[in-house]
């Protein structure tokens, strides 16, 4: 039954398409919903977002309702031991700030890290607060025989650290993608040599989590309200030289010439070693008065 939605997009609302599709047959996910911006509210330094074929702009209660139904429906559909990894923000409206945690807390996921997103860019530049460079990625994770640890992560995509710094997609016609290198590293960094995984984004738009599935030999599961995007994306996917540009760049980002475990075999990283050392620099340093 999971084959009908294979490797396309399947136009339609998302948490109605999720409720189809069967449980624990998907591996991980990664989207980026949008964040209820009410359409009118914009920096001043960016548009405000009008997506096809919807309106973002519901009170913040819907709002927060729907996202626990869907993160729910997600949590269905993936396996025991499965990740996902959900893009949002901190926003304010009128003064009142509404945080992801506030409705993630309601949802079955354990949430398993908080990573910060430092866009490098501000959408609004008015002195209200500090300017926000951020945006949130919670990585959920789904618990495997009541283990809600997991497995460790590869050296070489855990030292990228909790600090995601990427500049934000600009030659795209769809209102808000996030750059290819987000899902290239969340989907990289849990599965890292392995392929044929099925990968699901419950909100597509143009197509980045697709294509950075394929790209890491992957299949992938698309849900999107436009047919608009869904044909941005198939002329994307005929071209994607610019997408393996970047993807290439990220991937060459995962790399350690030591392990931890080969740095603790050398004395490295242990508080032992470290007071040792702080013990050494000084008494060589120390002078003695008389």
């Amino acid at each position: 039954m999971i084959d009908k939605f294979l490797n396309k997009i399947t136009i339609g609302n998302s948490l109605d398409i999720l409720k189809t599709i069967p449980s624990e047959c998907v591996d991980m996910g990664v989207t980026s919903p949008p964040y209820n911006k009410k359409e009118s509210n914009k920096g001043w330094l960016v548009n405000k977002v009008i997506y096809e074929n919807f309106v973002d702009k519901t009170d913040e209660i819907t709002y927060q309702q729907n996202q626990t139904e869907v993160l729910d429906e997600l949590y269905r559909v993936i396996k025991p031991g499965g990740s996902f990894f959900y893009n949002h923000k901190i926003r304010w409206d009128k003064g009142v700030m509404s945080h992801p945690m506030d409705w993630l807390r309601q949802t079955k996921w354990l949430t398993r890290q908080e990573i910060i997103w430092d866009r490098t860019i501000a959408a609004n530049i008015r002195g209200w607060r500090f300017w926000q460079v951020e945006e949130r990625i919670y990585w959920l994770y789904k618990p495997k025989d009541d283990n809600n640890i997991g497995n460790e992560l590869n050296s070489k995509h855990a030292l990228l650290t909790s600090i995601w710094r990427f500049a934000p997609e600009r030659d795209n016609a769809h209102p808000a993608p996030f750059p290819i290198e987000l899902p290239t590293r969340a989907i990289y960094s849990i599965l890292d040599k392995q392929k044929n995984s099925v990968i699901i984004d419950p909100y597509m738009g143009s197509g980045t989590t697709a294509i950075a599935s394929k790209l890491l030999g992957h299949s992938y599961i698309g849900i999107d309200i436009s047919t608009h995007y869904k044909d941005m994306f198939t002329k994307r996917l005929a071209n994607i030289t610019k997408d393996k540009l970047k993807f290439n760049e990220e991937i060459n980002k995962h790399i350690v010439k030591k392990t931890f475990k080969q740095r603790k075999e050398n004395r490295l990283f242990t508080g032992k070693y470290q007071n040792n050392k702080a013990a050494v620099i000084q008494n060589k340093t120390q002078k003695t008065f008389f």
